[in-house]
């Protein structure tokens, strides 16, 4: 059996009555079709029931009988029943104003009255047998209410006592009791009844069908009869509470008109009574009466005071709305012209029943209820708005879990841009598929998200409850909305669109990263798609590329402040472009220091390589920033360069000495091979570069190194003939030999001088307690280099020297050429 809300029509004595018998929030389970019904009065008077047909199965038949058998829950809406409140306005028009002259005018009904009075009371006690039936909507959620329970509760906590105690036959309760006055008070009991005339006025006022003016009219012109009716009748009243003797002595008693007397008023037929009576209460209540008719005895003078200073209030709510009828400003009246409006708008441009209904009920339900205030605040300055916002919906917003960790200004600035709406029972907000706007927070009712198949089926893949939120994939994503999301009951929901919600992401950028996560989080546990896992996992990481492209440019263009104003507000410093550059790269390669010293301080990698295999330090060495690379070199750069030989000839064949300078300076070892085994002195020498040569020699470059064909540098210049190379390097080379004179020439360029950094620190100290270290060259044994790096530091004896790992160096083989050492008091 397809659950959900069910529809059962039977046909009752030949009209057609509908039951809703399953209440919609405990069987939810959707189907294809299956809309959460609107079930509302038309403004307009005409039956505009929100409803989809289905065919019933056997089943689903056999399970709705068996459910009705248990009881009839009747639609307010249902024919059978508005006729029958139209039939019950009559007994209720006739009892509000019959009540009164019983009172006054009968001790004790005559036998037909009494039998119409029998009749009625009847219908009234079977109008409450019906009232513990009838379903109702309820305030808070707008939602149909058809158990039997909630039902019959809240009538027997609203009019069920009034209604219960009207029915009873005071009359013959009355004469039971002996005629005891006190009794016949209760008959005003059945004035309650006037609640449906009251109810009757409301309908017809927002009936467009019509004139407001006369129903306006109508309504104060029945307000008026009534009030005088019933100050007729108590006036009459009064002058019968005296004994016959001292009748004379009342208003009725005492007046003589012309030439008739009403001393013995009592024998007057009932019509002159009553005549005389409504005569009196509407001179006096309209004071133009001209004395013939006035109060005796000290009682009715009393009530002429009560009874004139209730006129006056009459009197101003008759003229006040008599006003409103001219001037055009009640909020019924702006209500029906904003009706017709629509309807006419509707009509021209054949919109259709189902959106017609939507328009309908919105409109009803910003006329029936305050909910709608914007309109309210719209005088009120911004800043008293915002701090309105944030008193009223930071609660909700801060609790929403797609805003789980972030900051508190990011929450109060999305608080001061949301606005409230409402929305009915069965209301599509977003359509699978369709691109979103508006990211929206629930703040009561209940919305849930349907999945629809390529087949077309629908299944529910979550419900939306009160700090839940939609519309956060489509909107932070930018992809297509996912499900469809509809109302299951009168929600009020907080909304913001997309501009406003990117612009605070472009400040509070921090947040977006969380907000992303909290998505992924979120939304993990209900994907039926891997696709939009994966759409999320991907806009994550085109989101971190956007905020490390940002970074960067500040960080190239300089502006410490902004880069400052990024990473404060999470950015992470050590996140890389599309190119593997951080922003270290880019201030080292532009020679900022103050960005280069921020960046260290806030812990970047100062030695990662970007996809070319460059270095900060390196960046900083080829754009010739002597300073920034002095920086980086004490804070703990290191030069590595990948294929460094290939590097150096590079350098040597585009003539760049002063690259090469810096580079040798920085501890490049200019031995380094390319994939011809060529070193860049072969380069140098071959080309005729004597100052780079020069500069080679210098560093410590080998005259001896041989390249994959077994040739020299010496022998590089022999072929190009240019004697001053072929001299220094002759001059470089008895220099080697003399360096080493009993070592062979094939491995006397492995023999010659290393150097290496020495720093006065552990290699694990935090980069508050660095200090300067030195170079020093590497001495035949460990304990030379020990002694002398001691003393240029001005340490103590019993010290030792640790490579970067923390590992003690017991000799000096161990050393490479250019390596970073550490001298720490070994007693520590």
């Amino acid at each position: 059996m397809t659950r959900g809300e069910e529809v059962l029509e039977i046909d009752i004595n030949g009209g057609r009555a509908e039951y809703e018998i399953e209440d919609m929030r405990d069987k939810m389970e959707s189907s294809r079709g299956s809309r959460f019904k609107l079930s509302e009065n038309d403004l307009v008077g005409v039956d505009l029931l929100s409803r989809r047909r289905r065919k019933i199965s056997r089943e689903s038949l056999l399970n709705g009988l068996k459910d009705l058998s248990q009881g009839f829950v009747i639609h307010p809406d249902n024919r059978w029943y508005r006729m029958w409140e139209n039939f019950i306005l009559i007994w209720s028009i006739y009892s509000s104003f019959f009540t009164p002259m019983e009172f006054a005018f009968f001790n004790g009904l005559p036998r037909k009255l009494f039998l119409l009075d029998i009749c009625g009371q009847i219908v009234f006690l079977v109008d409450i047998v019906i009232q513990f039936s009838v379903a109702y909507r309820d305030s808070q959620t707008y939602k149909m209410v058809y158990k039997r329970t909630p039902i019959a509760l809240r009538y027997l906590k609203s009019h069920f006592i009034m209604d219960f105690l009207g029915c009873m036959p005071w009359d013959i309760i009355y004469k039971a009791v002996g005629s005891k006055e006190e009794v016949r008070y209760l008959l005003w009991i059945r004035l309650s009844r006037a609640r449906r005339i009251t109810y009757f006025f409301q309908k017809m006022e927002k009936d467009i069908r019509i004139n407001y003016l006369f129903t306006r009219i109508v309504k104060l012109i029945t307000v008026e009869l009534y009030c005088t009716h019933t100050a007729a009748c108590i006036f009459y009243f009064l002058a019968t509470t005296l004994s016959e003797q001292q009748e004379g002595y009342t208003w009725i008693g005492s007046l003589k008109l012309g030439d008739y007397s009403y001393s013995n008023f009592r024998d007057i037929d009932l019509w002159t009574r009553y005549t005389t009576s409504m005569y009196f209460a509407i001179v006096t209540m309209a004071t133009v009466g001209y004395g013939d008719i006035h109060a005796v005895n000290l009682r009715e003078m009393i009530f002429v005071m009560i009874y004139v200073s209730f006129d006056m209030i009459l009197s101003a709510y008759l003229i006040g709305n008599m006003t409103a009828l001219i001037v055009k400003g009640s909020k019924t009246e702006r209500y029906r012209d904003k009706m017709t409006d629509l309807l006419k708008y509707m009509n021209r441009n054949r919109l259709g029943r189902d959106i017609r209904n939507q328009i309908k009920g919105h409109l009803r339900l910003q006329y029936e209820s305050a909910y709608t205030d914007a309109a309210v605040l719209q005088d009120i300055p911004i800043s008293i708005r915002a701090k309105i916002s944030q008193n009223l919906y930071q609660s909700y917003i801060e609790n929403v879990p797609l805003f789980k960790g972030c900051s508190s200004e990011f929450i109060s600035q999305v608080v001061t841009r949301v606005h409230e709406e409402f929305f009915l029972p069965g209301e599509v907000i977003m359509e699978q598929g369709n691109v979103v706007d508006q990211l929206y927070f629930v703040c009561h009712g209940v919305l849930e998200e349907v999945g629809i198949a390529k087949n077309g089926s629908e299944e529910t893949v979550s419900l939306l409850e009160p700090n839940s939120s939609f519309g956060d994939i489509s909107i932070v994503c930018n992809i297509p909305q996912p499900y469809t999301v509809r109302v299951c009951e009168l929600c009020r929901l907080l909304r913001i669109d997309k501009q406003s919600f990117a612009n605070i992401l472009e400040i509070y950028f921090h947040d977006g990263r969380r907000i992303l996560s909290n998505l992924l989080q979120g939304k993990e546990s209900n994907l039926r798609v891997k696709q939009l896992e994966s759409d999320i996992a991907l806009h994550i990481g085109k989101h971190e590329a956007e905020l490390a492209l940002k970074v960067n440019s500040a960080a190239y263009h300089g502006d410490l402040h902004q880069l400052k104003s990024l990473i404060r507000a999470g950015a992470d410093p050590n996140k890389k472009d599309y190119d593997g550059r951080s922003p270290l790269h880019l201030a080292a390669s532009r020679g900022y220091e103050d960005i280069t010293l921020f960046l260290i301080q806030e812990g970047v990698d100062i030695n990662a390589p970007d996809k070319f295999g460059n270095t900060p330090l390196l960046e900083a060495i080829k754009s010739g920033h002597d300073r920034v690379a002095s920086l980086l070199v004490k804070e703990g750069a290191l030069l590595n360069i990948e294929n460094a030989g290939s590097f150096l000839c590079m350098v040597i064949a585009k003539g760049d000495s002063d690259l090469l300078r810096r580079l040798l300076s920085n501890g490049v070892d200019p031995n380094n091979k390319d994939y011809d085994q060529r070193t860049p002195l072969h380069v140098a020498a071959s080309q005729g570069q004597y100052s780079m040569a020069k500069l080679l020699l210098g560093a410590g470059a080998s005259v001896f190194s041989k390249d994959r064909w077994g040739n020299t540098p010496v022998d590089e210049a022999r072929v190009s003939g240019n004697k001053q190379m072929i001299s220094l390097l002759e001059e470089a080379k008895s220099a080697q030999l003399s360096e080493f004179p009993d070592v062979p020439h094939e491995i006397s360029d492995k023999l010659r001088p290393r150097k290496c950094t020495v720093f006065p620190f552990h290699p694990w100290e935090s980069k508050d307690v660095r200090k300067h270290g030195v170079v020093l060259w590497i001495p035949q044994t460990i304990e030379e280099l020990v002694i002398t790096a001691s003393e240029q530091l001005g340490f103590p004896s019993g010290s030792c020297i640790l490579s970067e790992d923390a590992g003690k160096i017991l000799d000096v083989d161990m050393i490479v050429d250019g390596q970073k050492l550490y001298l720490i008091n070994e007693s520590t």
